[in-house]
């Protein structure tokens, strides 16, 4: 849920990418992270235990204009990969305004890809969202591979009735990741708009 800042005119809304563990969230994040000019963003905070890890920082666009005369300042978070860090996965998501869902298109990850997408809609209904509800762009990441599986399959698993905005991409080239999060940017916004 977006919070408003008064004194600095500012709306935050916060991002979350979501996806199974190494599927390129952590990717996607250290690249936008390394374009955004310094004076538009804070710091990459990591905040790791023993054995995972989050990050997070928060940047203002430059081209995403106002909500009724305020500057919007997106937190981009990620959350750990793997299953067993459920708790903090839903830590993250609480207070969330969009999500980046990045999928894995290596032919031996479709399961996990399944088995994060079904523990998102979970983790949302245990805060008392209903999918439909958040905005949730979907990323097809690791095109790049030579042996990655057609996107129609992996969108066919994870999105059946084609509902969510797609983007494919080869985070590890930088190829697809400010497409994906423009597109989740300006979904928030949206939604931010419809409800002010």
């Amino acid at each position: 849920m977006s919070t408003i800042n008064f004194a600095a005119r500012e709306i935050n809304c916060k991002i979350v990418y979501y996806g199974p563990g190494m599927c390129g969230k952590t990717t996607n994040l250290k690249h936008v992270f390394g374009r955004v000019p310094e004076h538009l963003r804070g710091e990459m905070v990591s905040l790791a235990t023993e054995d995972e890890r989050t990050l997070f920082f928060d940047f203002l666009p430059l081209d995403l204009g106002s909500v009724q005369g305020f500057k919007t300042r997106f937190h981009l978070y990620t959350v750990p990969g793997q299953v067993f860090y459920n708790a903090s996965r839903k830590l993250i998501l609480r207070g969330v305004d969009g999500i980046v869902f990045v999928a894995d298109s290596a032919p031996n990850r479709l399961r996990a890809n399944a088995e994060s997408m079904r523990n998102l809609r979970e983790n949302l209904a245990e805060h008392g969202i209903d999918m439909k509800d958040v905005p949730i762009v979907l990323q097809i990441n690791k095109r790049d591979l030579p042996d990655a599986l057609p996107v129609e399959m992996i969108r066919a698993v994870l999105d059946p009735r084609k509902e969510l905005t797609m983007y494919e991409a080869s985070a590890s080239q930088g190829v697809g990741v400010f497409e994906t999060l423009k597109a989740a940017s300006r979904l928030v916004l949206e939604k931010l708009s419809q409800n002010r």
